[in-house]
């Protein structure tokens, strides 16, 4: 069974920078196009940022985080990365990693908490 497991969210101000790791037990990562996801609380789960699979060369974000996320990979460590930076009170949410939503989700994790303070 697949379990992802979720990491690096905390509380910042606005402007701050959090990097966020998701690592998978049960499933080699590097195969899979992978994503980030996030829900804020009283919204519908949101797609942030996709990478395709293997060497991850093509990179998607929502508009919403263009040029202030970046996501990335490390197959040897069986990890997914999302770095944050210029963050705002409107990026508050829990993030979540899965499989890129275009070719099926597994199940999800415990995601990890992003509070952005003003």
């Amino acid at each position: 069974q697949v379990q992802f497991v979720e990491s690096g969210g905390g509380l910042v101000q606005s402007g701050g920078s959090l990097r966020l790791s998701c690592t998978a037990s049960g499933l080699q990562l590097s195969p899979y196009s992978m994503a980030w996801y996030r829900q804020a609380s009283g919204e519908q789960r949101e797609l942030v940022a996709t990478i395709s699979g293997d060497l991850g060369f093509e990179r998607k974000y929502a508009d919403s985080t263009k040029g202030r996320f970046t996501i990335s990979r490390d197959n040897t460590k069986n990890t997914v990365t999302l770095q944050m930076t210029n963050l705002t009170p409107e990026d508050t949410a829990v993030y979540y990693c899965n499989r890129n939503q275009a070719f099926g989700i597994f199940s999800w994790g415990q995601g990890t908490q992003v509070t952005v303070s003003s």
